[in-house]
């Protein structure tokens, strides 16, 4: 099975673009999100951009009354997406928990850029992540020369949104030392963030919230205290219910990523996308499609995110070493490195599934052929 795109064109005399590889979500989809306020006439909690309304439509996508389409930006359960933007109109901060590719950080950039009109006041959760980083640090040039003050005093993230009454990121929260993560017990309690050096203090003004990420699935996972889980409306990301939905969330990341990176389109890549993501859910769910035969799965998580990344690696391959067509050659290395992460057990189980169910499957030779020539 083969699926046409346009050959890769070379622009060797065109000025190098100065527009950033990844834009934020409040400038790359900047159209829609103004369309929405033109177009909100509902209530507004303070200091939001949009109405609750308006943060879930623009996340699950709609036509505003003058004919405008707002796109999707996650496909999932619309009632997940209503008790996540209901819950940042509260007091309560949001937690969006999952397995890692459920789109929790996609999920609340564009909470963030939707409620806020900025998604950049953000704390990227890590082994190393210091107290400062939630609170607040120093200029120690400031500070040695002329003590502690507020103009010696570096705002966090978290301190800045809690003053201007936006809202704050917190990725990979349980990535966070355990006792870092306490630093949040105070600011989500209280709404207060002490300044001891200062006998002072921050209060969040009203608009202030914050939405945290977490996943139990990696290793080196600090688990949540139960006075801060306490302290969070947690809402579960699923995985996609059904192969249709997993295609649908894919093409349009695929095709969201081959814009930015320039890469030729693939209009009808949906069966090259199809056939990975069935590979990712029958070796992620043990049992294939049909539920009769059962495999073993392999150590990785085998996300969604992963698919996204196996076919925009796929479409590259084929643009610039290839035809201009996409094989089955270009997706199956990319699939052998999602797949197989432990050699010693993975490429075992990877090899069954290629003999036991792909080998077997009609209209499949050419993909079984090509992951047997990289798998050896």
């Amino acid at each position: 099975m083969t699926v046409s795109v346009e050959p890769a064109s070379v622009r060797t005399s065109e000025k190098p673009s100065n527009e950033p590889l990844r834009p934020h979500a409040e400038h790359a989809f900047a159209d829609e999100l103004a369309a929405l306020a033109a177009q909100d006439d509902r209530p507004r909690p303070a200091r939001w951009k949009l109405s609750p309304w308006a943060v879930a439509t623009y996340l699950l996508g709609g036509t505003l009354p003058d004919g405008t389409v707002i796109t999707p930006k996650y496909v999932g359960p619309r009632r997940l997406v209503e008790v996540a933007v209901t819950t940042l109109a509260t007091d309560r901060a949001l937690l969006l928990l999952g397995v890692p590719g459920t789109a929790k950080t996609w999920v609340s950039e564009h909470l963030a850029a939707a409620v806020s009109g900025d998604s950049t006041l953000l704390v990227q959760g890590t082994a190393g992540t210091p107290e400062e980083a939630i609170r607040y640090g120093w200029n120690y040039a400031q500070l040695l020369a002329h003590g502690p003050s507020r103009d010696a005093l570096v705002p966090s993230p978290v301190m800045r949104a809690m003053a201007e009454g936006m809202t704050a990121r917190v990725e990979e929260l349980t990535r966070i030392p355990a006792d870092v993560q306490d630093t949040l017990i105070t600011i989500l309690s209280e709404k207060t963030l002490p300044i001891p050096e200062l006998g002072q203090e921050v209060q969040a003004v009203r608009g202030f919230n914050l939405i945290a990420t977490a996943n139990d699935r990696d290793r080196g996972v600090n688990d949540l205290s139960s006075a801060l889980r306490r302290r969070f409306n947690t809402v579960v990301l699923p995985l996609p219910e059904s192969v249709e939905a997993e295609v649908d969330i894919v093409s349009r990341r695929v095709d969201q990523l081959g814009s930015s990176l320039e890469l030729p389109s693939a209009p009808d890549g949906i069966d090259e996308i199809r056939r990975v993501v069935t590979v990712f859910r029958e070796l992620r769910d043990g049992v294939t499609s049909d539920g009769r035969t059962k495999v073993k799965s392999p150590s990785g998580t085998l996300s969604t995110a992963e698919a996204i990344s196996v076919v925009t690696n796929g479409l590259a391959l084929a643009a610039h070493f290839g035809d201009g067509v996409l094989r089955a050659g270009d997706v199956a290395a990319g699939l052998l490195g999602a797949v197989v992460r432990d050699p010693a057990t993975d490429r075992v189980i990877w090899q069954e599934y290629l003999e036991a169910v792909v080998r077997e499957r009609d209209g499949w030779t050419d993909f079984y052929r090509a992951c047997r020539e990289v798998s050896v």
